[in-house]
């Protein structure tokens, strides 16, 4: 009678096991079932003005009283229509259209690719008199990257559409870069802005290696193929190469933003150094001191506002992978990799 009890119980766990696998496998196959003919890219436009008019709605009646939020909500119904009725006997004229972007900048810059198909679908429907403003929020990174994000703004600029770019926390070193494309930039009052220069950064252990008497061997063609190495000797020509290359890098930032920004004095702003939003303004970097909620509120009433996201939905096996690559620590360096250059 015991055996026959443990066997079925071993019989119970390993059905309802079965059963488990059999559902998540169902629910996985129905997702992909659904999801096999939606495009996985998307781009979403929200008009704020509807934002900002609901917001006031919701603290005007929560104000009131229960008779007083139920007049409320009959006027403005009324309203409401009597202004629709109006619109359709004489259609308003066409207002100002304002397309807010959101860039968050990490070190290699990884939105890059949605800003470049935000501005791509603004573009495709752009009108004379539009304005894009982008909050930017970036402390700099990978030199490439963040040229390819200043140079998705130039777009913008060479379409006739006015760039407005707002800072709220910080556009230091490839910030900077996008930021100074624009027509005009606002930075609030403790914002960091500024830091135009270069580094380039490697650990090295070749030290650790001969202590442990291990060798390490590179074979390369061309002098300069590799210079500075995580496992392999630094020479003085090397350093002194690499060097060559970072002041390089710093004469082609200091050229871009003196052409973006003809206003600046460059020999005072591109030290390397950064500061807060109201000395930026003296030294000319931002044009004024202003946060981007402020700016956009003021536009509300003069203006169609419109936040557009581009989005790209991920594939359950590419979040797998991006999970195991996190947890397996893939962003470290590999043995042979050259010294990371930032904008900084």
């Amino acid at each position: 009678m015991a055996f026959l009890a443990d066997y079925g119980l071993f019989l119970a766990k390993s059905l309802t096991i079965v059963l488990a696998v059999i559902g998540v496998i169902g629910a996985v196959v129905g997702i992909a079932i659904r999801n096999r003919h939606t495009s996985p890219e998307q781009i979403d436009v929200k008009r704020i003005n509807d934002r900002y008019r609901d917001m006031a709605n919701a603290i005007e009646f929560a104000t009131l009283s229960p008779e007083q939020a139920k007049k409320k909500q009959k006027s403005s119904k009324k309203e409401l229509k009597t202004k629709a009725k109006a619109d359709k006997r004489n259609p308003p004229e066409a207002r100002k259209r304002v397309f807010v972007l959101n860039f968050h900048g990490d070190i290699r810059a990884s939105e890059v690719g949605l800003l470049r198909e935000e501005i791509t679908a603004i573009l495709l429907g752009a009108h004379d008199g539009d304005e894009v403003v982008i909050r930017l929020e970036s402390a700099g990174g990978m030199v490439h990257a963040y040229g390819l994000a200043a140079s998705q703004i130039s777009r913008l600029r060479e379409a006739g559409i006015e760039v407005t770019v707002a800072v709220d926390k910080v556009a230091a070193s490839g910030g900077y870069l996008m930021a100074c494309v624009a027509d005009r930039i606002l930075a609030a009052p403790f914002a960091v802005i500024g830091s135009i220069g270069v580094v380039a950064e490697i650990p090295n252990f070749n030290r650790l290696l001969k202590k442990h008497d291990v060798d390490y061997e590179q074979i390369s063609a061309g002098e300069f193929k590799r210079t500075i190495t995580m496992l392999g000797e630094t020479t003085d020509r090397a350093r002194a190469k690499v060097k060559e290359e970072v002041e390089q890098t710093h004469t082609l930032f200091k050229d871009f933003v003196k052409q973006q920004r003809p206003i600046v004095d460059l020999d005072a702003v591109a030290t390397g150094e950064h500061w807060l939003g109201t000395r930026a303004h003296t030294l000319k970097l931002v044009d004024e001191i202003r946060t981007s909620d402020d700016y956009l509120m003021s536009l509300r009433e003069t203006a169609d506002i419109f936040e557009v996201e581009y989005s790209i939905k991920k594939k359950m096996f590419d979040r797998l992978s991006g999970l195991i690559g996190r947890l397996r620590g893939g962003n470290l360096l590999t043995q042979d990799s050259q010294p990371m250059t930032h904008l900084t």
